[in-house]
């Protein structure tokens, strides 16, 4: 059992209790931001003349080397260490000798492993917003698409007024923007660095924290010690917003399903990202779609899990604080992986445009622009309401859309109907009088602010 401690200890750790303490199972994920971290220390512990440049370069050159190693799989990581920092503190002092074992001057393993986390979530951040730029370029493109494609608008799942399939995921895209946008201001608000921290209080050692935050990419060391290693709101944060992306996932992978189904048929999924059943040979299942439905929830857990353990811990560390690995490494590998599978099934799936029409006009969406149209030629609204409602009810007894309602009945509920009433209660109609910003006839507006969107995030450097 290999440690970083036990001097003061005269008896060996119960297997047990080792096992049930140790973390390297699960943190060596993030060895890379170890090995990072611990170059940075070394560097500025040099500048301070704490180290020579000789022991300098001979733990840089091990750091690389493991690094290296580690990589390519020549170097396992072996559970006979506690975790990732006796792992690699132990081969470095195997193969540089002496100066490995002045890698930890002036540093704790509370503001190692609170380094090590915030080095991790900033690069998943990054990852992640990645990612979400290409869903997000993927819905872009089927809104170009598809701005003339004309489909049910729905409140309470009943049709409700006429939109198109660009609008309708244009609604999308602003929600995916926004997860973006959420994950750079985490990002910015997180990026400060623990490392100088200490246990709790510090060090005797000159340390310039201020040198090793700017060789991490971090924009000023932490301003507490304490609250350094201590906390773990910005993971937290994150988690939330992994949430937040999961939770518009699970209704985009909502509509998929119910789109998907032989009663609406607007879409057909490509048999690359559907399944079918060992017994019904007629099936093609939305699988991907329920399971990213279905994996929400967990990552919702992640985040009340690590609430849950935050919550009673006095300052400084505690080692519940272990805890928010796990759980908040596989929140971000299934949030990453529904992005990756959700942007693939849009890609590939096929909108069937004349079904979302006929449905939108069998489903008398257009009933509100009828009662406008009486509006527009002095009937008063209630009045205008009234009429078309019981046009609409005449149209689903002879189980026609509006559209094909003779004039005649039109005239019976009201004189003021002329021939001039199908061309406005048209499905193109609808939505090209709808210009308001935001709205349906106005995508050429919301196209171009997408694209910039996109433009901008494609070239950002965070």
């Amino acid at each position: 059992m290999a440690t970083l401690w036990g001097g003061r200890f005269t008896k060996e750790t119960d297997r047990l209790v080792y096992n049930f303490n140790q973390s390297i199972g699960f943190d060596q994920k993030f060895f890379r931001q170890d090995i990072r971290g611990s170059k940075a220390h070394v560097r500025m512990l040099a500048k301070q003349g704490i180290l020579t440049e000789d022991e300098r370069d001979a733990i840089l050159n091990g750091l690389e080397s493991i690094d290296r190693d580690v990589a390519n799989g020549t170097l396992p990581i072996a559970d006979t260490y506690e975790d990732i920092h006796s792992f690699v503190e132990a081969v470095l002092t195997e193969r540089v000798g002496e100066a490995g074992k002045k890698l930890h001057t002036g540093r704790s393993r509370n503001d190692q492993v609170a380094l090590d986390m915030r080095l991790y979530i900033r690069d998943e951040i990054d990852e992640t917003r990645e990612l979400l730029a290409g869903l997000l370029g993927t819905i872009y493109e089927i809104m170009k698409a598809n701005v003339d494609t004309y489909m049910p608008g729905f409140t309470h799942l009943q049709k409700a007024q006429p939109v198109t399939l660009a609008h309708h995921m244009g609604a999308y895209f602003e929600m995916f923007r926004r997860d973006a946008e959420r994950l750079l201001s985490i990002r910015s608000r997180m990026n400060e660095c623990p490392l100088g921290s200490g246990a709790l209080a510090g060090t005797t050692y000159p340390l310039d924290r201020a040198y090793t935050a700017e060789l991490l990419g971090f924009d000023k060391p932490c301003a507490n010690s304490m609250d350094g290693v201590s906390d773990r709101d910005y993971v937290i944060e994150f988690l939330g917003s992994l949430a937040t992306v999961m939770m518009h996932l699970s209704r985009l992978s909502e509509e998929i399903i119910i789109w998907n189904s032989n009663e609406y048929k607007f879409i057909e999924l490509d048999d690359t990202y559907a399944t079918g059943s060992s017994i019904m040979p007629q099936k093609k299942n939305p699988d991907i779609a329920e399971l990213i439905r279905g994996k929400t929830g967990r990552v919702y857990g992640a985040l009340t899990a690590l609430y849950t353990v935050m919550k009673g811990i006095p300052l400084a560390y505690d080692k519940d604080m272990q805890e928010d690995k796990e759980m908040t490494f596989d929140a971000i590998d299934t949030t990453k992986g529904c992005v990756r599978l959700m942007a693939g099934m849009l890609e590939t799936a096929a909108f069937n445009a004349p079904r979302m029409a006929d449905s939108a006009r069998g489903g008398y969406t257009n009933a509100t622009d009828a009662a406008d149209y009486l509006v527009k030629k002095g009937v008063p609204f209630r009045d205008a309401h009234s009429i078309i409602g019981r046009l609409v009810l005449k149209c689903i007894e002879k189980d026609i859309p509006m559209d094909d309602l003779p004039l005649a009945e039109w005239k019976k509920e009201c004189n003021v109907f002329e021939e001039d009433v199908y061309e406005a209660i048209s499905l193109k109609t609808c939505v090209k009088l709808r210009q308001t910003t935001g709205a349906p006839g106005a995508m050429e507006e919301e196209l171009a602010a997408c694209k910039q969107y996109l433009d901008g995030i494609s070239t950002c450097t965070v």
